[in-house]
């Protein structure tokens, strides 16, 4: 069994206080090596999953015609987005940049397979499949961030559009959207916290102890 140095637990550390959400104005024109993109893949295959069931599917897309497509389908649910918002919220919403679909080398669609067959742990809480997806991005992330390799989870896009244009399965669930690339910099601290979009919670308003009151 692995016993891990407090080195690298730092380094751990390290690697998740400094994982950003990549936009498409800090990509830059290197290509992803294969060896990068098969670590990066192998960390999300690794992912924990209820059941052990891994019920996750990656589509890599590197032709930008299709990415193209997927990019009017964030334009079209953009322009939706931003009538949600007010006042200064709605002015600063209009100055990000949100996707970088076609500037980042490649894009990982990530889907979440159900299965026809009871999953152990999954009988009660149906959605732990897709949380378990969730993790698989989680460490896909933090071993991009690891290789200096830029990843951005893309949200604001129509699932449906993106299945039909990626011919993917009916019972197939679009999970998440990444777009992925080397970067001229990583920033220090989150952009929209930069921004001063939101605030960073604190860690005691967050952690209850027993039970709500």
């Amino acid at each position: 069994m692995n016993k891990f140095t407090p080195e690298n637990i730092e380094t751990l550390e390290q690697i998740i206080l400094a994982r950003r959400d990549v936009r498409g104005n800090r990509f830059i024109n290197t290509p992803i090596s294969k060896e990068h993109l098969d670590k990066i893949l192998f960390a999300g295959v690794n992912a924990p999953s209820v059941g052990f069931s891994q019920p996750w599917e990656f589509v890599v897309i590197k032709d930008l015609e299709i990415r193209n497509k997927i990019k009017d389908s964030f334009f079209e649910e953009n322009e939706k987005a931003k009538t949600l918002f007010e006042g200064k919220k709605a002015d600063a919403y209009t100055q990000l940049k949100l996707e970088g679909i076609v500037e980042s080398a490649l894009n990982i669609a990530v889907f979440y397979k159900p299965s026809q067959h009871p999953i152990l742990g999954q009988t009660s809480m149906k959605e732990a499949g897709v949380y378990s997806v969730v993790c698989a991005i989680q460490n896909m992330w933090l071993m991009a961030r690891a290789l200096n390799v830029g990843l951005g989870w893309v949200s604001i896009l129509n699932e449906n559009k993106v299945k039909t244009i990626l011919n993917a399965p009916n019972n197939r669930q679009l999970i998440g959207y990444l777009c992925l690339g080397h970067v001229d910099k990583f920033y220090e601290n989150p952009e929209l916290e930069r921004l001063k979009w939101e605030k960073r919670k604190n860690i005691n308003d967050v952690v209850i102890k027993e039970c709500y009151q």
